[in-house]
Parts: C-alpha cells; sequence; structure tokens
C-alpha cells in the first residue's frame, strides 16, 4: 500500500502524471498496514523449514461484503492440514494479490489462526475538477472507476494516465492529473481527479535534415503536423501529437515515393524541448536517395490458355516515366480485370521488378499466374445503425459465390472509407466454412453526416452576404444527398435545392436534381432579373477519367425595370416579360486527377450543350468549353497553370436577351468590373450606357502561384497572371435608340498580381490588375478582394 503512495507522487511512465497521497489519513493507514504486515512476517519462526503450524479453527474479522469463504480460498489453507511459516507467508500474499483489501493481517493464535482484513471502500461519487479544455463527459468515457464500485488504487493511477494521455494529445505536455479520495461515512469514498491543464506545448520549429530535391517549405505542406505561426492561438495542427507524427511519416513515404524515390527512408525523428520548456524544435532526419523511372514494361504468362501479348497491350504504362507505386497497382488492376472479362478466374497478377542502378530505372515485368480456388462465401457486415447494408454492400464489385480476390477487397475497403459516412472502417478477410471459402467481414463506425452552417461572402462586386446551408451526405441512410442554401448579398440572392443519389437502381449511375431562385438588382446594368430553374439529370463514367452527364432544364427568366435609364435594345427585352425555355443537355469532363498517376500535373477538359426548344418561348444551342492544365516546376515550389474557356449561344428562333447571353464575371477574365466588357449601346440623348452581354466569347488565363519565402504557417503565397480574351456577337439590333458598340472581337490584355491568404476563417485572395489593352467604354477593376467561409 505504501508503494501506491509513493508512486500516487510521481510520475508515471513518463506521461507528466503526478500521483499524490489520496489523503493524510490514507497515509497513516498505509505506514500502519506495512507494520502489521512487518510484524505479522517477524512473528513468524525464523526457521522456516524447522517450523510447521495445524490450525484447528480458521477467524475471519473486519470483512463486511466479501464472504469469509472467498478470503479463505484466496488464502489456501484448509482446517487441519499443517502448514509451513513459508505456505503462510504465500497465504498472505495471495490476500493482498487479490485486490479486494487495503490492509491484511496474519496471525497465528496456537491452533486458531486470525485473519483480520480491511476492505478498499467503495465509491460514492466521481469528480473532475479543473478541466476546460476538454468536457467532463469525454473524460468520463475513459476511466474504469464507477461509482457504487469498489475503489482500487491502480484502476485510479490508471484512469489518471488515461486523462493526462488526452491531453498529451490535445496538445498539453504539461498537464497533471492528481487522484484524491474523500472518506465519508460506511466506507465509502468520493474519487475526485484534479487536473491542472497547463498551456499548449506548441512546435516552434518543424524541420527536415538530409533533404535535397526538396525544400522544408515544400514537405512541411505535406505534413498535417504544422510548426506554430503568426495565428497560433487559431491553428490546431501545431502541437506535439506521437498519432499525428506516425501518420505524418507514412505520408512523407508517400509523397517520395510516388516521385520515384524508392530508397526514401526516415532515419528518425528528434523532439528537443525549448530552453523556456513551452515549445518544441522537431526534425525529421531522412534520406531521399535517387529517383529512379520506369525501365522496359513487359508482361509474361505462367498459364498456357493466356496470351501474354494481349495483356501487355493493355498496359497504358510506358518506359521513361517517373516510377511510381500507384501507377503499378492501376496497371494491376487493368490486367486483372481484362482477366475476369475473358471468363479467366483466379488468375493472379505479380509485377516482378528489376532494378537497374546503372541507368536508374527499374524493369517491370507483369506476371500472370494461377492464383488459389476460393470464393467469397458471404460478405457481413456489421456496426452500421444508420447506414443501409446495401450503401455499403454496393462498394464491392464482388458478390457471394464469385472468386475471391483480394486486391479487390482492399479497394472496395478504400471505397468505403471514401464515403465519408463512418469514423472507422475495417475490411478483412478470414477462412469460411472450408478452406476454399472466404468471408469478408466489414466492421464500421457511424459519424455525423449532415451539417447546418452559417457563413458570410465578401467581395468588391456583391458586397457583404449572409450563406446559410443544410447538408446531409447520407440521408435516412441511403447514401443520398441533399442540400438546402440560401446565399444573400447586397445585389444578388440565390436559393436552392439539390437532391443527389449516387446509385440509382443499383448502378453507377448518378441522378442528380437542382431548383433554385436567384434575384439579382444589378450595380452594374439598368435593370433586375430573377432566374428561376428546375434541372435533373444522370451522370455516369464512361472512362477511367471520363463522365458523361445527361440533363433537362427549365427556365423561367424575367428582366424588370431596375430604375435606372436604359436604351432600346434593354427596353425592348424588359417588355418581352416572363419567358420560359426548355431543352435537355449534356456535359462531358474528362480528368486526369481523378486517377493521381501524376502527382504534379493533371488536366481538365469540359464540354457541354444545352438544345432548348422542347416547348418554351425560345428555342437556342447553347455550348461551352474548358480546357485546364497545371503542373508543378522547382521542385514543386512553383504551380503554373493554364486555362482556356470559350462559349457560343445560337438562336434558332427569335432573338437572345441579356438574361440568355454570356457575361464576362465570376472570374472568367479578371480586370473588368462585371459586365464590363463586350457589345454596348450608349444613347447620348438619354445619357444610357447599357452591357448587353455577347452571344460568343473566349478567354485564356495564365498564371504562377510561388511562395514569397514567409513561414508556410503563415499562409500566404504570391501569384501573376495574364489574361486576354473578348465578348462579342449580337443578335438583332433593330430597336437600339443609341449606339451598338464592340460587336465585333476586340481582345483584352491584363496582367495582374495576386496575394494569397489561407487563415483559420477562409480563404482570401487579393488581385492588383491593370488593362494592357482595352476599349474606351469598359469598365476596368484594378483591385479586388474575395473571401468565403463557413462558421
Amino acid at each position: 500500500m505504501s508503494d501506491w503512495v509513493d508512486r500516487m507522487n510521481n510520475n508515471t511512465g513518463g506521461r507528466r502524471v503526478r500521483h499524490a497521497a489520496i489523503t493524510n489519513s490514507l497515509r497513516q493507514t498505509g505506514a500502519a498496514i506495512f507494520l502489521c504486515a512487518t510484524t505479522a512476517l517477524v512473528s513468524l519462526p525464523t526457521d522456516a523449514a524447522a517450523q510447521s503450524y495445524r490450525f484447528n479453527t480458521v477467524s475471519i474479522e473486519g470483512n463486511q461484503r466479501i464472504e469469509a469463504g472467498t478470503i479463505l480460498s484466496y488464502a489456501g489453507i484448509a482446517r487441519g492440514k499443517t502448514v509451513s511459516a513459508a505456505e503462510l507467508n504465500a497465504a498472505y500474499q495471495r490476500i493482498v494479490a487479490s485486490g479486494l483489501f487495503e490492509s491484511v493481517e496474519i496471525e497465528p493464535r496456537g491452533g486458531k489462526l486470525v485473519i483480520v482484513v480491511r476492505e478498499f471502500p467503495t465509491i460514492n461519487k466521481i469528480s473532475i475538477e479543473g478541466n476546460r479544455r476538454l468536457k467532463d463527459e469525454a473524460l468520463e468515457a475513459m476511466i474504469q472507476s464507477k461509482s457504487r464500485l469498489v475503489f482500487s488504487p491502480t484502476v485510479a493511477e490508471r484512469d489518471a494516465a488515461s486523462i493526462a494521455e488526452a491531453y498529451n494529445q490535445a496538445g498539453r505536455l504539461s498537464a497533471t492529473v492528481t487522484p484524491r479520495i474523500i472518506r465519508r461515512s460506511d466506507n465509502r469514498v468520493d474519487l475526485v481527479f484534479e487536473i491542472f491543464e497547463g498551456g499548449i506545448t506548441e512546435i516552434e520549429r518543424l524541420s527536415f535534415v538530409g533533404n535535397e530535391k526538396y525544400s522544408d517549405g515544400r514537405l512541411r505542406r505535406v505534413l498535417q503536423t504544422k510548426q506554430a505561426g503568426l495565428l497560433r492561438t487559431l491553428i490546431k495542427r501545431d502541437t506535439l501529437v506521437e498519432d499525428r507524427i506516425e501518420f505524418d511519416k507514412q505520408v512523407l513515404r508517400d509523397f517520395y515515393l510516388s516521385r520515384g524515390y524508392v530508397d526514401f527512408r526516415i532515419t528518425g525523428v528528434n523532439a528537443e524541448l525549448t530552453r523556456e520548456r513551452d515549445g518544441y524544435y522537431l526534425t525529421m532526419n531522412v534520406q531521399e536517395g535517387q529517383q529512379f523511372r520506369f525501365g522496359e514494361i513487359s508482361a509474361s504468362s505462367e498459364l498456357a490458355d493466356v496470351d501474354s501479348d494481349e495483356f501487355m497491350a493493355a498496359l497504358k504504362v510506358k518506359p521513361g516515366v517517373i516510377y511510381s507505386p500507384t501507377i503499378v497497382e492501376n496497371s494491376i488492376a487493368r490486367l486483372e480485370r481484362l482477366a475476369n472479362k475473358k471468363g479467366l478466374n483466379f488468375v493472379r497478377v505479380e509485377p516482378r521488378i528489376t532494378r537497374n542502378d546503372r541507368d536508374l530505372t527499374l524493369d517491370v515485368e507483369f506476371v500472370l499466374s494461377r492464383g488459389p480456388r476460393v470464393f467469397v462465401e458471404r460478405i457481413d457486415i456489421e456496426g452500421n445503425t444508420t447506414t443501409m447494408d446495401q450503401v455499403i454492400r454496393r462498394q464491392f464489385k464482388i458478390v457471394e459465390g464469385d472468386p475471391f480476390n483480394p486486391r479487390e477487397i482492399r479497394e472496395s475497403a478504400e471505397r468505403i472509407r471514401a464515403l465519408g459516412f463512418f469514423s472507422a472502417s475495417d475490411v478483412k478477410a478470414r477462412e469460411g466454412s472450408s478452406p476454399d471459402r472466404v468471408i469478408v467481414g466489414v466492421n464500421v463506425e457511424e459519424t455525423t453526416t449532415g451539417s447546418l452552417s452559417f457563413g458570410g461572402t465578401y467581395s468588391t462586386n456583391g458586397g457583404i452576404g449572409l450563406v446559410v446551408s443544410f447538408k446531409e451526405e447520407n440521408f435516412l441512410g441511403r447514401g443520398q444527398k441533399i442540400g438546402l442554401s440560401f446565399s444573400g448579398a447586397d445585389t444578388n440572392r440565390v436559393y436552392g435545392l439539390r437532391f443527389s443519389e449516387p446509385a440509382f437502381l443499383g448502378r453507377d449511375l448518378q441522378f442528380d436534381f437542382d431548383l433554385s431562385y436567384r434575384e439579382t438588382q444589378s450595380d452594374f446594368s439598368s435593370y433586375d432579373s430573377t432566374v428561376g430553374r428546375f434541372s435533373p439529370g444522370f451522370t455516369f463514367p464512361v472512362s477511367d477519367n471520363g463522365r458523361l452527364g445527361l440533363f433537362y432544364k427549365a427556365e423561367r427568366l424575367d428582366m424588370q425595370d431596375g430604375g435606372d435609364v436604359y436604351g432600346g435594345i434593354i427596353g425592348s427585352e424588359i417588355a418581352q416579360g416572363v419567358l420560359w425555355s426548355s431543352g435537355i443537355g449534356y456535359n462531358f469532363s474528362y480528368d486526369t486527377r481523378r486517377t493521381g498517376l501524376n502527382p504534379n500535373a493533371g488536366v481538365l477538359f469540359q464540354f457541354g450543350q444545352e438544345f432548348t426548344g422542347l416547348g418554351g418561348d425560345s428555342e437556342y444551342v447553347k455550348t461551352t468549353a474548358k480546357a485546364v492544365a497545371q503542373t508543378k516546376v522547382m521542385n514543386e515550389e512553383i504551380t503554373l497553370r493554364a486555362t482556356v474557356e470559350a462559349g457560343v449561344l445560337s438562336m434558332n428562333s427569335g432573338s437572345s436577351r441579356a438574361v440568355d447571353r454570356f457575361q464576362i464575371g465570376n472570374g472568367i477574365m479578371r480586370g473588368f468590373e462585371p459586365d464590363g466588357i463586350g457589345p454596348r449601346e450608349i444613347d447620348g440623348v438619354t445619357g444610357s450606357n447599357d452591357a448587353l452581354g455577347g452571344d460568343m466569347f473566349a478567354v485564356a488565363r495564365f498564371e504562377a502561384e510561388f511562395p514569397l519565402g514567409l513561414p508556410e504557417e503563415y499562409g500566404i503565397s504570391g501569384g501573376v497572371f495574364y489574361d486576354v480574351g473578348s465578348l462579342w456577337g449580337l443578335g438583332d439590333t433593330s430597336t437600339a435608340s443609341g449606339t451598338v458598340l464592340y460587336e465585333g472581337f476586340n481582345a483584352r490584355h491584363v496582367l495582374g498580381l495576386s496575394l494569397f491568404w489561407t487563415t483559420p476563417v477562409g480563404p482570401l485572395r487579393f488581385n492588383w490588375t491593370k488593362a494592357l489593352k482595352k476599349e474606351d467604354e469598359d469598365l476596368e477593376q484594378t483591385f479586388n478582394l474575395t473571401i468565403s467561409t463557413e462558421f
């Protein structure tokens, strides 16, 4: 008992947990126990081998809750049996080791053995004091001590260590936890955990040793752990957490492996306390090694009925490409899918890699062999209290009775985790009813999938706005998504409802439903507008990187008098009142970022068309296209991006209105106000100057983002950009009351500087622009600030 009192006064296991004596009375009790135990042992004869005892009776004293028979069973001394002094001492040790008693005394009195015990008290109440950062409910879930159970010093010590570990994980390494007891009547105690939370021990500096290819700043952006900076009170990842460090080590290793550094190793992680002992200097020692590329690529078969040339033709990897395990994994999956398509079951693809250190290449031979004949007996799903089984089951491309493929099981596990419906998910295979049968077990733990967000928006164009949105990513446990949103700025209000079913009719077919209503009171045009939209559609994959969407769209468009002076064209369009359009369309997208084969580059291509005329008041074809290419250079320090975007509106009947035509806004071309370029009608008599929009537009944007040399934890980087584009084309201008300008193609050129600031309350972007070439009536915008956040 005295040992436990001592342990309660010292740090335990390096966790900085100080366990003090429970009370002064407990100190005295511990001392008394020690003296009694010593007296009992000393009273035994010194010649243990010669002394023996025979007891006719055994008397148990002091027990209240625990039966005498239970104590005798621990002692193991039978009535009338001869026992030695050593055996008597062993009986004492067994009773103490039961953990049921605060003190134990054994005293032989002739033919009578007296065992005097003092039971541990029961816990009347458990209290946690001094905690502000962590709630009582969270801490109570960590402790094993419970009210109305017997108090155990060992359990209390373990509970204190658990609480201290929770603070450790929160970055408060100096936190101390002191368990104390308060004596009550009837052998009861109140157990109190007194907590001193201490301050957050931040990572003052996070650095690397041994890195030559990538700078410290680039590697720090890979890790979840961050070093403290300007906004240290808001950053939650600048504390030293052991689990996070282990995760970061794996992330860093994956970063290098995906870039061809197959020999990369982390040789050590050192954490050194600062002189003030309020922070850490964290250093990661790495060995990068050499970068390898793919060498010779080949395919061979150990099966007589398999033509390796056919599988070789299916491979997409080419020699000279930087080696990446992801490319190898995707190639294996491609060959296995081809084998399944050809009806070749139990075919396994094994990559055999030959290293060529002279030219720093890796030859890869994909060997096709026959795997074991194992089938999937069943798929067991547990832990899903809200999510339906079918939502999890459709992440598997196999069903009961299919050949077992370990790679497919791993991919299914990744798809389950990617759903975002579960805080934890575990997919394992175990032997079934026979050696050739496998049971796939899925164990998940649900997490919250709904959110109610209140936020704000700000831009120099639209002013301050309110954003309210409700999202549920797993509606009724069916994997469906539903969202309600409202955003309102000074000149723009949008109401929206969106519903999405990712597996319509149980297939890889996504159904979307959009309903929105927008009111615009523009400061940059002489009219107001309202647009109501209803659009259901389907989207499905057509290749590894390509998706095709088909949709129907019905719109209600209304142009209204905004109270400003306007010319003849706008006046005639307002006079048309409410018009309806109805039509179908498609969108195709090709995005290489989906596969992530090249971590430094990606290409996005989008092309879509709308065909109206299925009823309604207008008939036209609207075509849009967008292409984006991005790459990282200078050891991934600089990001280069090029974007080309264009659109064409072709009226089949009637003429277009301003609400139908394209506008240069929403970042399509920087350096000008919304409706700042394009065809205009100017009337010198009335003083009107109307932006009319255009039937065609084309814009090319080129930009570079780069660090500014500031600590990356500040989240500040810079950029330069160059935009060139035009908005042109107009239909019938016979209603014009003034002069119509810029109907033809007139390219505008803009040069600009950007400052990016990623803050805990949202991303900010500052743009300073200068129009190198513009028209006289264009409305230039030399500065723009945008911010969007949810809280």
